[in-house]
């Protein structure tokens, strides 16, 4: 078992390809679509998303998300992704793999974000099918992590058809909009892949 980083990407991280989308690493060309996206879907957002600094949706704030990312991609910690509709290439939401944890737990939580406007569409849901082989083949992680508000009855069918399974619930777990909030957690496995 590999207790240290088991992966290396010293160039940028691999494009994901799913079906009828494909997940990349953020770029900063992306910052005019990301930031129209975020904007027009914040009433959509806001419930199940931890509270937005003020300047969150600025270039400057973009820029400084991309150094966090390239900082934690670079110390193994979380590997962020924005979704795409491969047919014209659009922006339609955003999945981060991120928490890593090496060691004995080889594990990492994932989160994700779906504009409004591309909601209910089936994306997100070929977006984490095409995340979860990366995650356990490249990254060789042997846990997947997520959790959900109770109430979020569509991030709850993600993730039961995308294979994670129901494995508990976390009072006050994460800050969300303001507020502490209970979560489900949910669970997949490296092994669940071949049951």
């Amino acid at each position: 078992m590999a207790f240290f980083r088991t992966v290396s990407f010293s160039e940028p991280l691999p494009v994901v390809e799913g079906d009828g989308v494909y997940l990349r690493a953020p770029q900063m060309n992306d910052y005019g679509d990301w930031a129209e996206l975020r904007e027009s879907s914040r009433a959509f957002l806001t419930p199940w998303e931890p509270t937005w600094p003020a300047d969150d949706l600025t270039r400057g704030a973009f820029r400084r998300r991309l150094r966090r990312y390239a900082e934690d991609l670079r110390t193994d910690q979380s590997y962020p992704f924005f979704l795409f509709r491969r047919a014209d290439h659009v922006l339609v939401g955003g999945v981060t793999l991120a928490n890593i944890r090496r060691g004995v737990a080889q594990a990492g939580s994932v989160g994700y974000w779906m504009g409004a406007r591309h909601a209910g569409q089936g994306q997100m849901t070929r977006g984490l099918r095409a995340l979860i082989p990366f995650a356990f083949a490249t990254l060789r992680l042997h846990r997947l992590e997520a959790a959900c508000i109770p109430s979020n009855a569509a991030s709850i069918r993600l993730l039961e058809k995308t294979g994670f399974t129901r494995e508990g619930y976390a009072r006050e777990y994460l800050c969300i909009n303001g507020l502490w909030q209970d979560h489900l957690l949910f669970a997949q496995l490296a092994g669940d892949l071949r049951r």
